[in-house]
Protein backbone atom coordinates (compact mmCIF):
# COMPACT_ATOMS: atom_id res chain seq x y z
CA UNK A 1 0.00 0.00 0.00
CA UNK A 2 2.51 2.33 1.07
CA UNK A 3 4.67 1.81 -2.23
CA UNK A 4 1.60 2.41 -4.39
CA UNK A 5 1.39 5.59 -2.53
CA UNK A 6 4.97 6.31 -3.12
CA UNK A 7 4.73 5.61 -6.64
CA UNK A 8 1.40 7.86 -7.57
CA UNK A 9 3.48 10.58 -5.51
CA UNK A 10 6.15 10.46 -7.80
CA UNK A 11 4.12 10.28 -10.75
CA UNK A 12 2.25 13.16 -9.42
CA UNK A 13 5.55 14.94 -8.93
CA UNK A 14 6.94 14.13 -12.31
CA UNK A 15 3.60 15.52 -13.62
CA UNK A 16 3.75 18.50 -11.79
CA UNK A 17 7.25 19.17 -13.42
CA UNK A 18 6.57 18.53 -16.94
CA UNK A 19 3.58 20.81 -16.87
CA UNK A 20 5.57 23.58 -15.43
CA UNK A 21 8.11 22.92 -17.65
CA UNK A 22 6.10 23.48 -20.79
CA UNK A 23 4.01 26.27 -19.19
CA UNK A 24 7.44 28.15 -19.50
CA UNK A 25 7.88 27.27 -23.15
CA UNK A 26 4.59 28.70 -23.64
CA UNK A 27 5.06 31.78 -21.37
CA UNK A 28 5.16 35.01 -23.55
CA UNK A 29 8.53 36.38 -23.48
CA UNK A 30 8.95 39.93 -22.33
CA UNK A 31 12.38 40.50 -23.46
CA UNK A 32 15.54 40.53 -26.03
CA UNK A 33 17.32 38.27 -23.23
CA UNK A 34 14.72 35.83 -22.34
CA UNK A 35 14.11 35.20 -26.39
CA UNK A 36 17.93 34.17 -26.74
CA UNK A 37 17.90 32.34 -23.44
CA UNK A 38 15.05 30.68 -25.00
CA UNK A 39 16.31 29.83 -28.38
CA UNK A 40 20.08 28.45 -26.79
CA UNK A 41 17.77 26.19 -24.89
CA UNK A 42 16.37 24.72 -27.97
CA UNK A 43 18.84 24.16 -29.89
CA UNK A 44 21.10 22.97 -27.13
CA UNK A 45 18.58 20.18 -26.58
CA UNK A 46 19.43 16.62 -26.15
CA UNK A 47 18.30 15.39 -28.78
CA UNK A 48 20.15 17.72 -31.34
CA UNK A 49 23.71 15.87 -29.54
CA UNK A 50 25.13 14.41 -32.90
CA UNK A 51 23.41 17.17 -34.83
CA UNK A 52 24.59 20.33 -35.91
CA UNK A 53 22.37 23.67 -35.54
CA UNK A 54 23.82 27.01 -37.66
CA UNK A 55 21.46 30.10 -36.41
CA UNK A 56 21.09 34.04 -37.73
CA UNK A 57 18.64 36.21 -37.05
CA UNK A 58 19.07 40.15 -37.22
CA UNK A 59 16.48 42.91 -37.35
CA UNK A 60 16.19 44.89 -40.73
CA UNK A 61 14.97 47.55 -38.78
CA UNK A 62 17.61 47.96 -35.90
CA UNK A 63 19.97 46.18 -37.31
CA UNK A 64 20.87 44.92 -34.05
CA UNK A 65 21.51 40.69 -34.21
CA UNK A 66 19.13 39.26 -32.04
CA UNK A 67 20.34 35.67 -31.96
CA UNK A 68 23.25 33.86 -33.76
CA UNK A 69 24.72 30.25 -32.84
CA UNK A 70 27.65 28.64 -35.03
CA UNK A 71 26.51 31.79 -37.96
CA UNK A 72 29.96 31.45 -39.33
CA UNK A 73 30.28 27.73 -39.81
CA UNK A 74 29.33 26.01 -43.05
CA UNK A 75 26.21 24.27 -43.80
CA UNK A 76 24.64 22.25 -46.17
CA UNK A 77 22.00 24.35 -47.25
CA UNK A 78 19.89 22.33 -49.90
CA UNK A 79 17.14 24.50 -51.38
CA UNK A 80 18.52 27.39 -49.86
CA UNK A 81 20.89 27.60 -52.35
CA UNK A 82 17.86 29.27 -54.51
CA UNK A 83 17.72 32.64 -52.45
CA UNK A 84 21.37 32.89 -53.70
CA UNK A 85 21.06 32.27 -57.39
CA UNK A 86 17.97 33.68 -57.46
CA UNK A 87 19.09 37.43 -56.20
CA UNK A 88 21.87 36.96 -58.64
CA UNK A 89 19.23 37.17 -61.41
CA UNK A 90 17.26 40.01 -59.88
CA UNK A 91 20.48 42.17 -58.92
CA UNK A 92 22.24 41.20 -62.49
CA UNK A 93 19.16 41.13 -64.99
CA UNK A 94 16.38 43.04 -63.22
CA UNK A 95 12.45 41.99 -62.18
CA UNK A 96 11.51 42.91 -65.84
CA UNK A 97 13.81 40.58 -68.28
CA UNK A 98 12.73 37.98 -70.07
CA UNK A 99 14.12 35.14 -71.81
CA UNK A 100 13.71 34.95 -75.38
CA UNK A 101 13.23 31.82 -77.81
CA UNK A 102 14.08 32.77 -81.15
CA UNK A 103 13.05 30.87 -84.88
CA UNK A 104 15.84 31.55 -86.80
CA UNK A 105 16.58 30.42 -90.41
CA UNK A 106 19.58 30.99 -93.11
CA UNK A 107 16.87 32.87 -95.48
CA UNK A 108 13.50 35.03 -95.58
CA UNK A 109 10.54 32.64 -96.56
CA UNK A 110 9.53 33.03 -100.32
CA UNK A 111 6.40 35.10 -101.13
CA UNK A 112 4.22 31.83 -101.50
CA UNK A 113 5.66 31.18 -97.45
CA UNK A 114 8.03 28.32 -98.20
CA UNK A 115 10.91 28.04 -96.25
CA UNK A 116 13.35 26.61 -98.47
CA UNK A 117 15.92 24.85 -95.57
CA UNK A 118 16.00 24.12 -92.12
CA UNK A 119 13.61 26.11 -89.50
CA UNK A 120 16.35 26.65 -85.70
CA UNK A 121 14.48 27.28 -82.31
CA UNK A 122 17.15 28.78 -80.97
CA UNK A 123 16.69 27.98 -76.77
CA UNK A 124 18.48 30.43 -73.78
CA UNK A 125 16.94 28.65 -70.80
CA UNK A 126 13.29 29.50 -70.97
CA UNK A 127 11.91 27.63 -68.40
CA UNK A 128 8.27 28.54 -68.82
CA UNK A 129 7.24 26.60 -71.69
CA UNK A 130 4.73 24.16 -70.22
CA UNK A 131 1.49 22.53 -69.74
CA UNK A 132 1.36 23.49 -65.86
CA UNK A 133 1.36 27.30 -66.69
CA UNK A 134 -0.96 26.59 -69.85
CA UNK A 135 -4.25 25.09 -68.58
CA UNK A 136 -2.63 21.34 -68.85
CA UNK A 137 -2.35 21.75 -72.63
CA UNK A 138 1.09 21.58 -74.35
CA UNK A 139 0.30 22.77 -77.40
CA UNK A 140 -1.45 26.05 -75.80
CA UNK A 141 1.82 26.88 -74.63
CA UNK A 142 3.58 26.30 -77.76
CA UNK A 143 1.11 28.72 -79.48
CA UNK A 144 2.80 31.65 -78.85
CA UNK A 145 5.57 30.70 -81.08
CA UNK A 146 3.23 29.37 -83.61
CA UNK A 147 2.15 32.78 -84.21
CA UNK A 148 5.44 34.06 -84.19
CA UNK A 149 6.57 31.90 -86.69
CA UNK A 150 3.10 32.46 -88.88
CA UNK A 151 3.31 36.26 -88.46
CA UNK A 152 6.85 36.09 -89.77
CA UNK A 153 4.84 34.79 -93.19
CA UNK A 154 5.88 30.90 -93.13
CA UNK A 155 3.31 28.15 -94.09
CA UNK A 156 5.32 25.91 -95.14
CA UNK A 157 9.05 24.61 -94.14
CA UNK A 158 11.04 22.40 -97.27
CA UNK A 159 13.85 21.56 -94.41
CA UNK A 160 14.18 20.58 -90.81
CA UNK A 161 13.15 21.28 -87.61
CA UNK A 162 16.46 21.85 -85.36
CA UNK A 163 16.10 22.15 -81.66
CA UNK A 164 19.41 24.35 -80.90
CA UNK A 165 20.49 24.21 -77.32
CA UNK A 166 23.98 25.41 -77.80
CA UNK A 167 23.38 28.79 -75.93
CA UNK A 168 23.98 26.63 -72.37
CA UNK A 169 27.15 24.52 -72.34
CA UNK A 170 28.13 21.60 -70.02
CA UNK A 171 26.42 18.76 -68.87
CA UNK A 172 22.84 18.32 -68.48
CA UNK A 173 23.04 17.54 -65.27
CA UNK A 174 23.98 19.66 -62.36
CA UNK A 175 27.68 19.24 -60.61
CA UNK A 176 27.41 16.87 -57.60
CA UNK A 177 23.95 15.44 -58.32
CA UNK A 178 23.65 12.29 -56.98
CA UNK A 179 23.23 9.81 -60.13
CA UNK A 180 19.90 8.11 -59.23
CA UNK A 181 18.98 12.29 -58.75
CA UNK A 182 18.04 12.15 -63.20
CA UNK A 183 15.16 9.69 -62.24
CA UNK A 184 12.98 11.97 -60.47
CA UNK A 185 11.04 15.25 -61.40
CA UNK A 186 13.71 17.32 -59.18
CA UNK A 187 16.91 16.21 -61.02
CA UNK A 188 15.21 16.75 -64.51
CA UNK A 189 18.09 17.68 -67.41
CA UNK A 190 19.10 21.25 -68.24
CA UNK A 191 18.44 21.97 -71.59
CA UNK A 192 18.33 25.56 -72.81
CA UNK A 193 15.71 23.99 -74.32
CA UNK A 194 13.19 23.10 -71.94
CA UNK A 195 10.04 21.91 -72.33
CA UNK A 196 7.32 20.78 -69.97
CA UNK A 197 9.89 20.92 -66.70
CA UNK A 198 11.57 18.27 -69.13
CA UNK A 199 9.40 16.32 -67.77
CA UNK A 200 6.39 13.34 -68.81
CA UNK A 201 3.53 12.09 -66.68
CA UNK A 202 3.05 8.57 -66.08
CA UNK A 203 -0.25 7.05 -64.77
CA UNK A 204 -1.07 3.83 -63.58
CA UNK A 205 -4.77 2.40 -63.30
CA UNK A 206 -5.48 -1.65 -62.46
CA UNK A 207 -6.43 -3.72 -65.07
CA UNK A 208 -9.38 -5.28 -65.86
CA UNK A 209 -9.12 -8.13 -63.69
CA UNK A 210 -6.52 -9.90 -61.16
CA UNK A 211 -3.49 -11.06 -62.95
CA UNK A 212 -3.88 -8.64 -65.72
CA UNK A 213 -0.82 -6.11 -66.33
CA UNK A 214 -2.14 -2.66 -65.03
CA UNK A 215 -3.37 0.47 -67.53
CA UNK A 216 -0.59 2.58 -68.35
CA UNK A 217 -0.95 6.39 -69.73
CA UNK A 218 1.70 9.14 -70.31
CA UNK A 219 0.76 12.87 -71.04
CA UNK A 220 1.72 15.06 -72.42
CA UNK A 221 0.65 12.12 -75.04
CA UNK A 222 3.54 11.55 -77.17
CA UNK A 223 5.92 8.52 -79.23
CA UNK A 224 8.77 9.91 -77.89
CA UNK A 225 9.26 7.53 -74.98
CA UNK A 226 8.92 3.80 -74.69
CA UNK A 227 6.79 2.90 -71.33
CA UNK A 228 7.65 -1.11 -70.77
CA UNK A 229 4.81 -2.37 -68.50
CA UNK A 230 6.29 -5.09 -65.82
CA UNK A 231 2.87 -4.24 -63.59
CA UNK A 232 0.44 -6.39 -62.31
CA UNK A 233 -3.18 -6.16 -61.03
CA UNK A 234 -3.70 -7.93 -57.50
CA UNK A 235 -6.48 -8.60 -55.51
CA UNK A 236 -9.09 -5.96 -53.83
CA UNK A 237 -7.21 -4.86 -50.62
CA UNK A 238 -3.72 -5.40 -51.65
CA UNK A 239 -0.87 -3.84 -51.07
CA UNK A 240 0.04 -0.76 -53.59
CA UNK A 241 3.47 -0.58 -54.99
CA UNK A 242 4.28 1.18 -58.22
CA UNK A 243 7.84 2.14 -59.36
CA UNK A 244 8.79 4.24 -62.67
CA UNK A 245 12.99 3.67 -63.76
CA UNK A 246 14.46 5.17 -66.72
CA UNK A 247 17.99 3.95 -67.18
CA UNK A 248 20.43 7.06 -67.88
CA UNK A 249 20.54 8.60 -71.72
CA UNK A 250 17.24 6.14 -72.37
CA UNK A 251 14.24 6.92 -73.18
CA UNK A 252 12.00 4.01 -72.34
CA UNK A 253 10.39 3.92 -68.75
CA UNK A 254 10.15 0.88 -67.02
CA UNK A 255 7.20 0.65 -64.77
CA UNK A 256 6.99 -2.19 -62.09
CA UNK A 257 4.95 -3.33 -59.42
CA UNK A 258 1.09 -4.23 -58.28
CA UNK A 259 -2.02 -2.18 -58.12
CA UNK A 260 -4.81 -3.41 -56.61
CA UNK A 261 -8.19 -3.93 -58.41
CA UNK A 262 -9.83 -1.30 -56.19
CA UNK A 263 -6.98 0.90 -56.38
CA UNK A 264 -7.36 4.35 -57.86
CA UNK A 265 -5.26 5.91 -60.15
CA UNK A 266 -1.27 6.83 -59.12
CA UNK A 267 0.50 8.72 -61.23
CA UNK A 268 4.25 10.77 -60.92
CA UNK A 269 6.59 12.95 -63.09
CA UNK A 270 9.27 11.21 -65.08
CA UNK A 271 11.94 13.13 -66.68
CA UNK A 272 13.18 13.15 -70.20
CA UNK A 273 16.82 12.33 -71.99
CA UNK A 274 17.47 14.83 -74.40
CA UNK A 275 14.22 16.97 -73.89
CA UNK A 276 15.44 19.66 -76.68
CA UNK A 277 14.35 17.09 -79.16
CA UNK A 278 10.89 16.70 -76.73
CA UNK A 279 10.47 20.19 -77.51
CA UNK A 280 10.89 20.06 -81.02
CA UNK A 281 8.69 16.59 -81.70
CA UNK A 282 5.46 18.95 -79.38
CA UNK A 283 6.92 22.22 -82.08
CA UNK A 284 6.21 20.25 -85.09
CA UNK A 285 3.17 18.48 -84.25
CA UNK A 286 2.16 22.02 -82.88
CA UNK A 287 3.02 23.66 -86.60
CA UNK A 288 1.29 20.80 -88.27
CA UNK A 289 -2.24 21.38 -86.19
CA UNK A 290 -1.68 24.67 -87.14
CA UNK A 291 -1.74 23.93 -90.71
CA UNK A 292 1.86 24.75 -91.21
CA UNK A 293 3.87 22.20 -93.56
CA UNK A 294 7.11 20.22 -92.61
CA UNK A 295 8.90 17.89 -94.76
CA UNK A 296 11.75 17.10 -92.99
CA UNK A 297 12.79 16.05 -89.59
CA UNK A 298 13.49 16.65 -86.31
CA UNK A 299 17.09 16.95 -84.58
CA UNK A 300 18.92 19.14 -82.15
CA UNK A 301 22.34 20.52 -81.98
CA UNK A 302 23.86 21.12 -78.88
CA UNK A 303 27.56 22.33 -77.76
CA UNK A 304 29.48 19.23 -78.07
CA UNK A 305 27.74 18.58 -82.03
CA UNK A 306 30.30 18.66 -84.33
CA UNK A 307 29.05 21.71 -86.04
CA UNK A 308 28.42 23.61 -82.89
CA UNK A 309 30.71 26.06 -83.29
CA UNK A 310 29.35 27.78 -87.03
CA UNK A 311 25.98 28.82 -84.77
CA UNK A 312 26.41 32.62 -86.04
CA UNK A 313 22.87 33.46 -84.53
CA UNK A 314 23.69 37.63 -86.43
CA UNK A 315 23.50 35.74 -89.75
CA UNK A 316 20.54 34.05 -89.22
CA UNK A 317 17.45 35.66 -90.13
CA UNK A 318 14.70 36.20 -87.24
CA UNK A 319 11.58 35.19 -88.20
CA UNK A 320 9.86 35.57 -84.77
CA UNK A 321 10.45 35.02 -81.00
CA UNK A 322 8.73 34.96 -77.88
CA UNK A 323 9.67 35.72 -74.49
CA UNK A 324 9.25 33.77 -70.82
CA UNK A 325 7.47 35.61 -67.91
CA UNK A 326 9.13 38.48 -65.94
CA UNK A 327 12.55 37.58 -64.13
CA UNK A 328 10.37 38.21 -60.85
CA UNK A 329 7.87 35.77 -61.85
CA UNK A 330 10.35 33.22 -62.97
CA UNK A 331 11.68 34.18 -58.80
CA UNK A 332 8.24 33.24 -57.88
CA UNK A 333 7.70 29.89 -60.20
CA UNK A 334 11.24 29.07 -58.31
CA UNK A 335 10.69 29.47 -54.79
CA UNK A 336 7.44 28.45 -54.00
CA UNK A 337 7.47 24.65 -55.08
CA UNK A 338 11.07 24.67 -54.34
CA UNK A 339 11.75 23.92 -58.67
CA UNK A 340 15.43 22.85 -59.47
CA UNK A 341 15.22 22.88 -63.11
CA UNK A 342 14.27 26.62 -63.22
CA UNK A 343 16.99 27.74 -60.78
CA UNK A 344 19.71 25.68 -62.53
CA UNK A 345 18.46 27.31 -66.27
CA UNK A 346 18.75 30.69 -64.42
CA UNK A 347 22.36 30.21 -63.36
CA UNK A 348 22.84 28.82 -66.79
CA UNK A 349 21.67 31.52 -69.05
CA UNK A 350 23.42 34.12 -66.30
CA UNK A 351 26.89 32.35 -67.44
CA UNK A 352 25.88 31.97 -70.84
CA UNK A 353 25.65 35.52 -71.05
CA UNK A 354 28.87 36.25 -68.98
CA UNK A 355 30.83 33.72 -72.00
CA UNK A 356 29.29 35.96 -74.28
CA UNK A 357 30.60 39.23 -72.96
CA UNK A 358 34.22 36.99 -72.40
CA UNK A 359 33.91 36.41 -76.42
CA UNK A 360 33.07 40.49 -76.90
CA UNK A 361 36.35 41.47 -74.71
CA UNK A 362 38.58 38.50 -76.66
CA UNK A 363 37.37 40.30 -79.99
CA UNK A 364 36.18 36.54 -81.26
CA UNK A 365 34.46 37.82 -84.93
CA UNK A 366 31.04 35.41 -83.93
CA UNK A 367 30.17 37.02 -80.94
CA UNK A 368 27.53 34.54 -80.47
CA UNK A 369 30.05 31.75 -80.11
CA UNK A 370 31.83 31.45 -77.27
CA UNK A 371 32.75 27.23 -78.14
CA UNK A 372 35.92 28.13 -78.69
CA UNK A 373 37.27 30.71 -76.34
CA UNK A 374 35.21 29.45 -72.90
CA UNK A 375 33.38 26.85 -73.99
CA UNK A 376 35.40 23.54 -73.51
CA UNK A 377 36.91 25.09 -70.55
CA UNK A 378 35.02 26.42 -68.70
CA UNK A 379 30.45 25.52 -68.65
CA UNK A 380 28.16 28.01 -68.16
CA UNK A 381 27.23 26.50 -65.17
CA UNK A 382 31.07 27.71 -63.52
CA UNK A 383 30.44 30.92 -65.31
CA UNK A 384 27.16 31.70 -63.05
CA UNK A 385 29.06 30.46 -59.89
CA UNK A 386 31.48 32.78 -60.81
CA UNK A 387 29.33 35.79 -61.22
CA UNK A 388 27.43 34.82 -58.27
CA UNK A 389 30.90 35.13 -56.45
CA UNK A 390 31.21 38.44 -57.79
CA UNK A 391 27.50 39.47 -56.80
CA UNK A 392 28.49 38.01 -53.19
CA UNK A 393 31.69 39.80 -53.04
CA UNK A 394 29.59 42.84 -53.99
CA UNK A 395 26.63 42.72 -51.54
CA UNK A 396 29.78 42.14 -48.19
CA UNK A 397 29.59 38.65 -47.66
CA UNK A 398 32.44 37.22 -46.55
CA UNK A 399 35.31 34.83 -48.98
CA UNK A 400 34.73 31.42 -47.34
CA UNK A 401 31.44 31.65 -46.45
CA UNK A 402 29.56 30.58 -49.75
CA UNK A 403 30.73 27.91 -51.53
CA UNK A 404 28.10 26.65 -54.94
CA UNK A 405 29.05 24.16 -57.32
CA UNK A 406 25.32 24.74 -59.13
CA UNK A 407 22.10 26.68 -58.31
CA UNK A 408 19.32 24.92 -56.99
CA UNK A 409 20.92 22.94 -53.99
CA UNK A 410 20.61 19.56 -54.84
CA UNK A 411 24.18 19.43 -54.91
CA UNK A 412 25.31 18.08 -51.53
CA UNK A 413 28.54 19.64 -51.91
CA UNK A 414 27.18 22.93 -51.68
CA UNK A 415 27.99 25.11 -48.28
CA UNK A 416 27.19 27.95 -46.95
CA UNK A 417 27.34 30.01 -42.97
CA UNK A 418 24.60 31.34 -42.07
CA UNK A 419 25.92 34.62 -41.85
CA UNK A 420 26.49 35.16 -45.22
CA UNK A 421 22.07 33.99 -45.83
CA UNK A 422 21.35 36.67 -43.39
CA UNK A 423 23.47 39.32 -45.30
CA UNK A 424 21.91 38.05 -48.59
CA UNK A 425 18.37 38.73 -47.18
CA UNK A 426 19.55 42.28 -45.48
CA UNK A 427 20.55 43.03 -48.84
CA UNK A 428 17.88 41.74 -51.03
CA UNK A 429 15.24 43.98 -48.45
CA UNK A 430 16.66 46.97 -49.91
CA UNK A 431 16.68 46.71 -53.26
CA UNK A 432 14.33 47.76 -56.63
CA UNK A 433 12.90 43.66 -56.24
CA UNK A 434 12.31 43.72 -52.38
CA UNK A 435 9.11 43.53 -52.52
CA UNK A 436 8.57 40.79 -55.42
CA UNK A 437 11.28 38.64 -53.67
CA UNK A 438 9.70 38.96 -50.43
CA UNK A 439 6.54 37.64 -52.23
CA UNK A 440 8.05 34.87 -54.13
CA UNK A 441 8.80 32.93 -50.62
CA UNK A 442 6.69 30.90 -49.72
CA UNK A 443 4.07 32.05 -47.14
CA UNK A 444 3.57 29.92 -44.14
CA UNK A 445 -0.02 27.47 -44.04
CA UNK A 446 -0.64 29.62 -46.48
CA UNK A 447 1.16 28.34 -50.39
CA UNK A 448 4.07 26.72 -51.89
CA UNK A 449 6.43 24.49 -49.55
CA UNK A 450 5.24 25.83 -46.34
CA UNK A 451 1.70 26.13 -47.28
CA UNK A 452 0.88 23.31 -44.63
CA UNK A 453 3.15 24.26 -41.69
CA UNK A 454 2.74 26.38 -38.90
CA UNK A 455 -1.02 26.60 -39.22
CA UNK A 456 -3.04 28.06 -36.45
CA UNK A 457 0.16 30.27 -35.17
CA UNK A 458 1.30 33.73 -35.26
CA UNK A 459 3.38 32.77 -38.53
CA UNK A 460 0.33 31.69 -40.29
CA UNK A 461 0.30 34.08 -43.44
CA UNK A 462 3.32 36.38 -42.17
CA UNK A 463 6.38 34.14 -42.21
CA UNK A 464 7.81 34.32 -45.47
CA UNK A 465 10.73 31.87 -46.17
CA UNK A 466 12.41 29.26 -48.16
CA UNK A 467 12.66 25.37 -47.25
CA UNK A 468 15.71 23.16 -47.53
CA UNK A 469 15.62 19.68 -47.67
CA UNK A 470 18.08 16.95 -48.24
CA UNK A 471 18.62 13.59 -46.45
CA UNK A 472 20.80 14.76 -43.61
CA UNK A 473 20.26 18.48 -44.33
CA UNK A 474 17.03 20.92 -43.32
CA UNK A 475 16.71 24.99 -43.35
CA UNK A 476 14.58 27.82 -43.27
CA UNK A 477 15.58 31.18 -43.91
CA UNK A 478 13.60 34.24 -44.94
CA UNK A 479 11.69 36.97 -43.36
CA UNK A 480 8.95 37.48 -40.42
CA UNK A 481 7.14 40.19 -39.07
CA UNK A 482 7.39 39.80 -34.40
CA UNK A 483 4.23 40.88 -32.35
CA UNK A 484 6.06 43.90 -32.36
CA UNK A 485 5.71 45.20 -35.60
CA UNK A 486 9.64 44.70 -36.24
CA UNK A 487 10.73 43.09 -39.11
CA UNK A 488 13.57 39.86 -39.20
CA UNK A 489 15.71 38.32 -41.16
CA UNK A 490 16.65 34.67 -40.55
CA UNK A 491 18.85 31.77 -41.46
CA UNK A 492 18.07 28.87 -39.64
CA UNK A 493 20.00 25.42 -40.41
CA UNK A 494 20.07 22.22 -38.76
CA UNK A 495 21.96 19.68 -40.51
CA UNK A 496 22.43 15.73 -39.49
CA UNK A 497 19.95 15.51 -37.36
CA UNK A 498 18.22 11.83 -36.31
CA UNK A 499 14.71 13.00 -35.00
CA UNK A 500 13.45 10.34 -32.34
CA UNK A 501 9.99 10.59 -33.73
CA UNK A 502 7.69 12.91 -35.83
CA UNK A 503 6.78 15.13 -33.36
CA UNK A 504 10.32 16.20 -33.45
CA UNK A 505 10.91 16.19 -37.01
CA UNK A 506 13.35 18.48 -38.39
CA UNK A 507 10.91 20.67 -40.12
CA UNK A 508 9.03 20.65 -36.73
CA UNK A 509 12.49 22.14 -35.07
CA UNK A 510 12.78 24.45 -37.44
CA UNK A 511 9.06 26.02 -37.36
CA UNK A 512 9.66 26.41 -33.50
CA UNK A 513 11.77 28.96 -33.76
CA UNK A 514 9.94 30.65 -36.42
CA UNK A 515 7.36 30.81 -34.45
CA UNK A 516 8.78 32.25 -31.42
CA UNK A 517 10.17 34.73 -33.47
CA UNK A 518 6.42 35.91 -34.99
CA UNK A 519 5.02 35.69 -31.59
CA UNK A 520 7.57 37.93 -30.16
CA UNK A 521 6.34 41.02 -28.66
CA UNK A 522 9.28 43.67 -28.03
CA UNK A 523 11.03 45.78 -30.47
CA UNK A 524 14.64 45.16 -30.04
CA UNK A 525 15.67 48.65 -30.43
CA UNK A 526 13.87 49.38 -26.51
CA UNK A 527 16.43 46.71 -25.44
CA UNK A 528 19.75 47.37 -23.83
Amino acid sequence: MHKTISCFCLLLLVTFKLSAQQAQVNAPITSLAELQSRLTTHVNEARFAAATWGVKIVSLDSKKTVFEHDAGKLFSPASNCKLYTMALALDQLGGDYRIKTSLYSAVKPDKRGTLKGDLIVYGRGDPTINARLNGGDIYCALQPLVAALTNGGVRRISGDIVGDETFITGSPYGSGWAWDDVNYYYGAEISALTINDNTLRVSVQPGGKVGEPCQLSIAPLTSYVVLSNRTQTIAAGGKHDINFFRPGEQNVIYVTGQMPLDATNYSDEVTMHDPAKLFVMFFKEALQRNGIKVSGKVRTVNWLSPRAHLVNEAKWVELGAVESLPMRDINREVQKPSQNLYTDLVLGHVGALAGQRISNRTNVSDTTNHTETVIGRISSEDLGVRELERFLKKIGVQRGDVEFEEGSGLSRNNLVTPNATVTLLDYMSRQAEAESYLRALPLAGVDGSLRNRMKKTRAEGNVHAKTGTLRWANALSGYVTTAAGERLAFCLMLNRYQAPDAEHAARNELDKIAVILAEFGVRTNQQP
